[in-house]
């Protein structure tokens, strides 16, 4: 621990009026103590970060971290503001701001040692001395867990383990109530741990039996089969699906999100003792998903909270497919380059691969990447699938995809495949089952019926609708010319600039990729808006930085240097630190700049085979340089309206690092 913080990254005035700022201040230690490479490589880990989720906690603390790949050694920095800065929590802005930074690699030891800390920050005691500590180096030590030099009169009676009355003894021999928890986050440093602490320290209070099995970076070790069996109740807090979730099959259980964990356990674990009481049973079987349905899960929002669960079966499908879309899509184009479109045509490669001709290795990289895109749709439907009911909902989901290529019924039959997959397993695994078939039920019995259900339904009732919708859907794209065109236009690049990679992005990404799986002249359209739409926020941020640099900190202009290689290589989220900073200007900014370039795209009727490449895929563009002319027009105004709204800004405010400005002035004036 001694070498994760020293007073050099403990910073007791903090003057950062924002939270990128205060990780910005705090990470400039850590640089100066070389325990990070790349500043602003790691403050883009940071913010992708806190873009999953705030890392504001209840009682004043902000814990933005992250693992990344350029920081060095596991490492701490600690800031305290006057201010008070909002990371996100529902009690306010906070004043204790700790930087948690660890390698891509962390060995477990060190993790461990972060973990700890996250547990104390849930101790008053030691939240309190934070804020009266005047001296940095006794603060590190005290973060460190050093303890002070002990004083003459202050050794306490080991009452702190006190003899219980008479009436507490025989209170002893009674059953507690047991609760085993699980609880996990995305990074798996802080929120866990703290989420594990919370739960714990409640249950003490509460005089209920809490164990927590924290899935986190410093290790997962499972929870003893014994202690889950004499469990009456199961609490999940955790934003990432929970492993082996077979295990806690026939209990009660309360499924919310990390943060519920932290900042209301005792909601919680009062929560799990009335579901307990009402004899609800959650229908988690062989890797199956959470409560039964309709159950309330303890947030108050069930229908949110559906929403919440939908999206991230969606987007799990989406996130195992885009893979196969860029290495399929890749090598089409690049076989298109060396062979021309006329290359589809091709005899197969196994029967006449020519060593010395061009056109057999263009078609051979055609005919590899149509393979892989001969995966997309079942892909996408298996791994919804998954992401509803886990691995015994691979087969039918994969099943259901294989179905929906077969009835033609595309992209969303694949999508529909991928949900009645996972419905079926969720009510096949609510079951009740002998204990003698449940060793059969995930590999045997779950994938057979499932599938056989599954295929059923894909074949007889509903593919050939589904088939009928996308193949309107496809004559609808095929026919879109003028203002109908350029709506969607609009729409796309409204949608790929909103949240630069955040599920409305990837929305319209996937929408403009599950085209390509079987092309038509529509959806190379939308392929192609969709691609330079989401050019436009680095492309922009980086020229505003250029032209009016005044206007942006040091770092911003940094930044900007980065902007135009990630934005001419289709990567949106080169802007996200721009964003994050100042979201108010930047965000609409660049909207508008993407509507228009969609608009564009679309009007010029510019096509793209290929699902990513930015600039370097020009040559396989239809209507290249009026596809470039599309993408210099949003840029533009993108950029435009960045330098207004910031120089409206600048009238009243003074940038941070200006020349020539003191600590002092840098504060005067600064807007929201």
């Amino acid at each position: 621990m001694s070498e994760l913080i020293t007073a050099e990254l403990v910073d007791l005035d903090l003057s950062a009026e924002t939270k990128d700022a205060a990780a910005r201040s705090l990470a400039e230690r850590m640089v100066a103590a070389h325990r990070v490479t790349d500043l602003d490589g790691f403050l883009a880990d940071v913010a992708a970060r806190e873009a999953q989720m705030p890392t504001g906690l209840d009682g004043g603390i902000g814990i933005p971290h992250c693992r990344s790949e350029h920081v060095s050694a596991p490492t701490l920095a600690f800031g305290r503001s006057a201010r008070r800065i909002d990371f996100g929590a529902a009690d306010g802005p906070a004043d204790l701001i700790f930087l948690i930074a660890a390698p891509a690699g962390a060995d477990e030891d060190h993790l461990t040692i972060l973990s700890g800390l996250a547990r104390r920050l849930m101790d008053p005691e030691f939240t309190a001395a934070l804020r009266a500590g005047d001296d940095p180096g006794r603060v590190a030590a005290l973060i460190r867990g050093e303890k002070p030099a002990p004083e003459p009169e202050a050794p306490e009676p080991e009452a702190a383990t006190p003899i219980p009355a008479a009436d507490d003894a025989e209170d002893t021999t009674e059953t507690p109530f047991r609760i085993v928890a699980v609880t996990s986050c995305p990074t798996g440093i802080a929120h866990t741990y703290m989420a594990a602490e919370s739960l714990t320290a409640a249950g003490h209070a509460e005089v209920v039996e809490v164990t927590v099995e924290t899935q986190g970076s410093a290790g997962f070790s499972k929870l003893d089969p014994a202690v889950i069996a004499r469990a009456d109740a199961v609490i999940w807090a955790h934003d990432v699906e929970v492993r082996e979730k077979a295990r806690f099959r026939g209990k009660p259980l309360v499924d919310v999100g990390v943060k519920a964990g932290i900042n209301r356990p005792a909601e919680l674990i009062a929560e799990a003792r009335r579901k307990a009481a009402r004899g609800e049973i959650a229908a988690v079987s062989q890797g199956g998903e959470g409560p039964e349905a309709g159950a309330d899960d303890g947030s108050g929002a069930d229908s949110a909270h559906f929403g919440v669960r939908l999206r991230t079966y969606l987007m799990s499908g989406v996130s195992y497919m885009v893979p196969f879309v860029a290495a399929g899509g890749l090598l089409i184009a690049l076989s298109f380059a060396i062979g021309g479109y006329e290359i589809v045509d091709a005899k197969s490669v196994a029967d006449h691969f020519v060593w010395g001709q061009a056109d057999s290795w263009a078609a051979l990289l055609n005919q590899i990447g149509s393979a892989a895109f001969g995966f997309l749709v079942p892909v996408l439907a298996g791994y919804i699938a998954y992401g509803m009911a886990d691995r015994p909902a691979l087969v039918p989901g994969f099943v259901g995809g294989a179905i929906a290529l077969t009835v033609d019924a595309g992209f969303l039959g694949g999508l529909v495949a991928g949900l009645l997959a996972g419905a079926v397993v969720m009510a096949i695994q609510r079951v009740p089952v002998h204990a003698t078939l449940r060793g059969i039920m995930p590999v045997l019995v779950i994938p057979l019926v499932a599938s056989a259900v599954v295929g059923f339904l894909m074949f007889i009732v509903v593919g050939k609708p589904i088939a009928a919708l996308q193949g309107a859907l496809t004559d609808w794209l095929n026919g879109l010319s003028g203002s109908n065109a350029v709506i969607l236009g609009v729409v796309l690049g409204l949608m790929m600039c909103f949240d630069m990679g955040g599920p409305l992005n990837k929305v319209a990404y996937a929408f403009a990729v599950g085209g390509l799986a079987d092309p038509t002249d529509g959806s190379l359209k939308v392929m192609a808006a969709v691609m330079a739409a989401g050019m436009v926020p680095p492309l922009a941020m980086a020229l505003a930085t250029t032209v009016r640099k005044k206007l942006f900190t040091k770092a911003e202009r940094e930044n900007g240097r980065a902007a135009w290689v990630l934005g001419a290589s289709f990567i949106s989220e080169g802007a996200i630190p721009f964003a994050a900073a100042d979201p108010l200007r930047v965000i609409p900014s660049v909207m508008a700049g993407g509507a228009v370039t969609g608009a564009l795209s679309m009007a010029f009727g510019c096509t793209l085979r290929a699902p990513h490449g930015g600039i370097f895929v020009v040559p396989l563009i239809g209507e290249p340089f009026l596809y470039l002319l599309a993408i210099a027009a949003g840029t533009l105004v993108a950029t435009a309206l960045v330098v207004l709204l910031k120089g409206a800004r600048r009238s009243v405010a003074v940038p941070a690092d200006e020349a020539g400005a003191t600590a002092a002035d840098s504060r005067v004036g600064v807007t929201a």
